[in-house]
């Protein structure tokens, strides 16, 4: 689950991450009463929207009095933004984050994420900061420092060393470095994180460490360990289908093509998009209903995906493991009947009742192509998207 950069920084503010003092206004009125509040003279307000590559976008203002903040908020707060991030589809900002302008010498990344390769927690430094990680790590790789750390969060002796002396920082900068990267990494593992992004992290005029960003990404299968944090979920930065679909805890992620998917188990479900892009087709989503789906969820799967106007054909791929293909046919007629679904349909299904289900379908008498396997049904949803 994604955060906004003011929940991020609420949070990192816990584990002690120096953070300048900011506030949220979700409309021009409340940006005005901030600007009272914090005594501010000038201003940078930033959207807030779950996407990098604001500023590019325009989506970052400063103003230089309290009547250009009025201004700029209402500009601001409504805003679509598109980027490669967003999507074509871009996403719109309902909030904006006010703060005081920093006056930065230097600018710096610290960060952490999960190294699948090596099955442990990251810390990425990079003594340049403000652009994307990966334009960095494609531009100056040398720039950046990589260090494996432990699930218990803490940062060793010689790890603080190694990172400081790599940043540049001395004497007093080195100490607060130093607890800003324990701090961190701390903060990544208690919070279950994929990924806690301070860009810039920077070092002011003043001689102090701010994070001047803040980026976090929870894994939504430790939600249960965060109620709490559970609750800054946003519907409205994600598609309507990926919304309802969360609702009835189905997994979805919106695409660009016009055959949709509905299979049980994530490996599965990526394979079944390969092969349809293999035989020349395009899959509209990705949507894993999960072992134990009921008619129900099978069902709603069929409304998400159909809500989607591009999608032409929706092709089932399904191995009855723990699911019962005899429910998952009930499910399919049932939503077919319901919904008055139009487009073809191809199942593909094996395992558990597999003959039951291919009895239900027989005698549904609804134009539902049956598969043998799954290089057949991919062809046949290739074919018919293309007639």
């Amino acid at each position: 689950m994604n955060l906004h950069e003011y929940q991020a920084k609420e949070i990192v503010k816990r584990y002690g991450l120096p953070v300048s003092e900011f506030a949220v206004a979700s409309s021009v009125e409340e940006a005005q009463k901030i600007a009272e509040e914090l005594d501010l003279q000038e201003a940078v307000l930033k959207i807030q929207v779950h996407a990098g590559g604001r500023g590019k976008a325009g989506g970052v203002k400063f103003a230089k009095s309290r009547k250009e903040m009025g201004e700029l908020a209402q500009e601001l707060i409504g805003m679509k933004m598109v980027n490669q991030q967003t999507g074509p589809d871009g996403v719109i900002a309902k909030k904006v984050l006010i703060s005081k302008p920093i006056d930065i010498k230097k600018e710096t990344y610290l960060g952490a994420v999960i190294d699948r390769e090596r099955g442990t927690p990251l810390l990425i430094a990079s003594s340049e900061g403000g652009m994307e990680i990966e334009e960095m790590a494609e531009k100056t790789p040398d720039k950046i420092l990589k260090m494996p750390f432990g699930f218990d969060g803490t940062l060793r002796s010689f790890q603080l060393l190694r990172l400081t002396k790599f940043m540049g920082w001395s004497g007093e900068l080195a100490k607060q470095g130093a607890l800003v990267a324990k701090a961190l990494a701390r903060c990544f593992i208690d919070m279950d994180a994929s990924l806690l992004e301070i860009n810039p992290l920077v070092e002011t005029l003043d001689g102090e460490i701010l994070a001047l960003d803040a980026k976090l990404s929870l894994d939504d299968n430790a939600l249960f360990r965060h109620a709490d944090i559970a609750s800054y979920y946003d519907p409205s930065q994600v598609s309507i289908q990926e919304a309802a679909a969360r609702g009835y805890d189905l997994a979805y992620i919106a695409m660009q093509g016009n055959i949709g998917c509905m299979v049980n188990g994530a490996g599965l479900a990526m394979a079944t998009m390969d092969i349809i892009q293999l035989y020349g087709g395009e899959p509209a989503n990705f949507l894993d209903v999960g072992g134990g789906a009921s008619e129900e969820k099978v069902a709603e799967g069929f409304r998400i995906i159909l809500s989607d106007s591009h999608v032409k054909a929706i092709l089932v791929n399904i191995f009855g493991g723990i699911m019962n293909c005899a429910t998952l046919a009930s499910g399919v007629v049932k939503a077919c009947k319901e919904q008055h679904i139009q487009v073809p349909i191809i199942v593909r299904m094996e395992g558990t009742n597999v003959q039951k289900g291919k009895e239900i379908f027989q005698e549904s008498h609804l134009k539902i192509q049956t598969a043998e396997d799954i290089k057949q049904a991919a062809e046949l949803a290739v074919r018919v998207v293309k007639k």
